[in-house]
């Protein structure tokens, strides 16, 4: 089943986690959407860096350390996803709290393992 995920802190260096996460996700045939801090495009996949009101989103998939994640709350809770994973380097027991509050599942878990393991 598609699961429409918007990855935030999308980068186009392979190495990085949300690139290879992006890349298994098309491999499973999920719809990606990417939202970075440059300009650029993971297999042919677009990266925004404008907060764009999405309104299909499923999941969020978050890899932006605390901080970095201020601004981006409220543009996540305003595209209403069914949950949000917090992978590692991202966890937030604040945001957490809070979008669990709100109605959103959230995980810490890793994307990519979810996806190899068929739990996604």
């Amino acid at each position: 089943m598609n699961k429409p995920t918007l990855i935030i802190g999308a980068s186009e260096n392979p190495e990085r986690y949300s690139n290879k996460a992006a890349l298994s996700l098309k491999k499973h045939n999920h719809t990606i959407y990417l939202l970075g801090n440059k300009l650029g495009q993971i297999n042919g996949a677009k990266i925004e860096v404008e907060k764009i009101n999405y309104s299909d989103i499923d999941t969020v998939s978050l890899y932006l350390n605390k901080t970095n994640q201020i601004p981006f709350k409220e543009y996540i809770y305003s595209i209403n996803p069914k949950r949000i994973i917090f992978n590692p380097g991202a966890d937030n027991p604040e945001f957490y709290a809070e979008a669990t509050q709100k109605g959103i599942e959230c995980l810490e878990a890793c994307t990519l393992v979810m996806l190899s393991i068929g739990n996604y």
